[in-house]
């Protein structure tokens, strides 16, 4: 608890497909930072951006060589926290399941539907305590608002204030006939990494929200061309530069020292006694249950 990386930023940002990294960071330095969890994604990039300190990780690996269902979500996570981060921002690029959310828009979506199915490690409390966080809200209903309103100032892209994420497990993309299944449930947007992400930044007490860049249509749309990685990657490369817009924009605001209930739903979550624990146990949770152990512990 005494490692002084703990306080070397304020707001943390995973980067997806397409941002493996802030050439707008100033100040930089890399670091690697072990985790009960083991590794994450690769360094985490400290630095400036606009002002506001920031950490920084490639969700799927600088080279992007880390599928969506074995990235280290909790070593992320956990990192982040270690170096002091209270929020995150969490970049994806996402199929649309609907025809007005058209390839190049930004969503901010308030929704996840999970699909997945490999254990992908969906919560830090996996021995010794239980814990059981509330989750019928996803994402931070402030941060969400913030990134909205940079969204909207920052690009001249479409910007969606809400849309529910289908979080699929891949890495294959979807068949025709899931495509219409997800569209007739009602979802809005599908990707594969939105899941566990979100539910550990809850458990870690962070504030998170994400930044979906839509890059097709998945492929139920009749006349547009079935997806493919490369077609992925050509649009990737136009909404890059709105995503690093909104998030230089979103941080000149300074609006990054939040008071949020997102900080401390632990308080109402914890279901095991938490005096006399193993020693395993304290020290496994020492940076996520910290301000809840007996001074004893």
């Amino acid at each position: 608890m005494s490692d002084p990386r703990r306080y070397e930023a304020e707001v943390g940002i995973i980067g997806g497909s397409g941002i493996y990294e802030l050439d707008a960071l100033t100040d930089v330095r890399r670091v690697r930072v072990s985790t009960p969890y083991g590794d994450p994604s690769g360094e985490l990039v400290l630095g400036e951006l606009s002002g506001t300190r920031v950490a920084f990780v490639p969700r799927h690996g600088a080279r992007h060589h880390i599928l969506p269902s074995r990235i280290p979500a909790r070593a992320n996570i956990h990192a982040l926290k270690s170096l002091g981060v209270r929020q995150i921002l969490g970049i994806s690029a996402v199929g649309s399941l609907r025809e007005d959310y058209a390839p190049g828009d930004l969503v901010v979506p308030d929704q996840i539907v999970d699909r997945t199915r490999a254990d992908r490690g969906a919560t830090f409390f996996d021995q010794d305590v239980v814990v059981h966080v509330a989750f019928a809200e996803p994402y931070c209903g402030r941060l969400r608002q913030l990134l909205i309103e940079a969204a909207g100032r920052a690009t001249m892209a479409t910007v969606h204030d809400s849309g529910t994420y289908c979080c699929m497990e891949g890495p294959q993309f979807s068949t025709r006939a899931e495509s219409e299944m997800h569209r007739r449930l009602g979802f809005d947007l599908i990707g594969m990494t939105a899941v566990p992400e979100a539910k550990l930044a809850r458990e870690a007490e962070l504030c998170y929200a994400a930044l979906c860049l839509v890059t097709d249509y998945d492929c139920w749309f009749d006349g547009h061309e079935d997806v493919t990685a490369q077609a992925v990657v050509d649009v990737m490369r136009r909404n890059s530069e709105a995503a690093k817009a909104t998030l230089t924009t979103l941080l000149a605001k300074k609006s990054v020292d939040p008071e949020c209930a997102c900080q401390n739903v632990l308080a109402s979550s914890i279901n095991t006694p938490l005096e006399g624990l193993p020693d395993r146990a304290v020290e496994r949770y020492a940076l996520l249950l910290g301000k809840y152990l007996p001074a004893s512990a």
